[in-house]
């Protein structure tokens, strides 16, 4: 096949037509206009690019349309090319977003809109969120404003600012009532929360759930809680091989207490075994921390959220 018939064929078949076939179903809530998420019992597919790329939300597995089909079917690039060939008058189910699309505008530097938005203060409509919906204690939601690591989103949602290595806000973690998702144009790093020079290193998969495990353990200031957004991009890998590379580092795998969970522990654990620090598995007994803050609220079971250190 010509090289331009090649071309037209990718043109022609996106990711999403290829992953229905194969039987995903678009996860519409957790689902934004540029990150389509794609599910098959515990498989976990991201489209990008405007149906034109993906990746594996738990692998490094990524590319067109041509590598997806080889990496769903394990087969090679000439069988890749004859599948794709066949689904050129398959059409996919759209996704049927609530808003249309804006027309392209100018946008402000992430860092710019960032600065932008306020603080969350007591009564506010994320602080009332963080509060009713997330169980949160005040000193948490306090600790986290001082800290410098929440903005007001819109109606009433959470921004939580993922930071490089030098500081500097690159993206945010967005969830409120009715919404999740990560900034527009923004990257996945890690948000922070708790002592940057802390030995004991807690990996959550959200923001919420960072601040959620650090109200249960009464803020140790022996930890820093990190959480990846709910990813494991490059930049996230790197900044936790980082972490993992100073003296005396102890990784904690405070992931999710399922399948997606256990497979980011596994590459905690295996970074940490690379890095030669201490590693150890924290499961929440519900599937996640803010589950489990949630459920000791309303036993009457949480402790005084004041700091503490325990060796």
């Amino acid at each position: 096949m010509e090289k331009e018939d090649i071309e037209e064929l990718r043109a022609r078949v996106g990711c999403a037509a290829v992953l229905e076939h194969e039987g995903f179903a678009i996860d519409r809530k957790a689902s934004t206009r540029r990150a389509v998420k794609f599910r098959r019992d515990y498989d976990i597919v991201i489209v990008i690019h405007e149906d034109r790329g993906w990746f594996d939300a738990r692998s490094d597995a990524k590319g067109d349309v041509f590598a997806l089909v080889s990496y769903l079917r394990g087969v090679g690039f000439p069988d890749a090319l004859a599948a794709v060939g066949d689904l050129v008058a398959f059409q996919p189910a759209a996704p049927a977003w609530e808003k249309p699309a804006r027309q392209a505008q100018a946008v402000a530097s992430v860092a710019e809109r960032w600065e932008h938005r306020k603080q969350p203060w007591r009564a506010s409509a994320t602080w009332t969120y963080l509060r009713r919906c997330r169980a949160l204690p005040w000193q948490v939601i306090s600790a986290a404003i001082e800290k410098g690591v929440l903005r007001e989103g819109p109606y009433g949602s959470i921004w939580a600012r993922h930071v490089d290595e030098d500081g500097t806000v690159i993206g945010w973690e967005e969830r409120g009532p009715e919404w999740r998702g990560f900034s527009t144009g923004g990257a996945k790093s890690l948000f922070r929360f708790g002592g940057e020079s802390a030995p004991r290193i807690c990996v959550t998969e959200a923001a919420i759930d960072a601040l959620s495990l650090a109200a249960i353990e009464g803020m140790r200031t022996d930890s820093l809680y990190v959480s990846t957004g709910g990813g494991w991009s490059p930049l996230t890998a790197q900044a936790l091989e980082l972490l993992a590379s100073q003296r005396e580092t102890h990784m904690v795998a405070a992931t999710d207490n399922n399948v997606q969970g256990e497979v980011f522990a596994d590459r905690i654990r295996q970074m940490a075994d690379g890095a030669g620090c201490d590693f150890s598995r924290l499961r929440p007994q519900s599937e996640d921390w803010n589950e489990e803050l949630k459920r000791m609220r309303e036993r009457g079971e949480l402790p005084h959220t004041r700091t503490t250190h325990q060796g």
